[in-house]
């Protein structure tokens, strides 16, 4: 199982930076870099609304699960 992170989908369909996003949430472009690129291990829900809010979408536009089908079994 994983958990995707659609982050640069959202700020395409938007049309957003991610220089912008970062100030209008006011977090560094360096966190949202690691946030957009799929290799944060956690996220904040104060940041996800933040995100949600500044994109106009939905917490699941931006996070999607994922079942391994090796994994079933579990």
């Amino acid at each position: 199982m994983a958990i995707n992170i659609n982050l640069d989908v959202m700020m395409a369909k938007r049309k957003m930076r991610l220089k912008t996003l970062a100030q209008i949430i006011g977090i560094t472009e360096a966190n949202l870099s690691v946030l957009k690129n799929g290799k944060a291990k956690a996220v904040r829900l104060s940041t996800l609304d933040k995100l949600c809010e500044a994109l106009k979408c939905q917490p699941g536009d931006i996070l999607e699960f994922e079942l391994n089908p090796e994994k079933e079994d579990i």
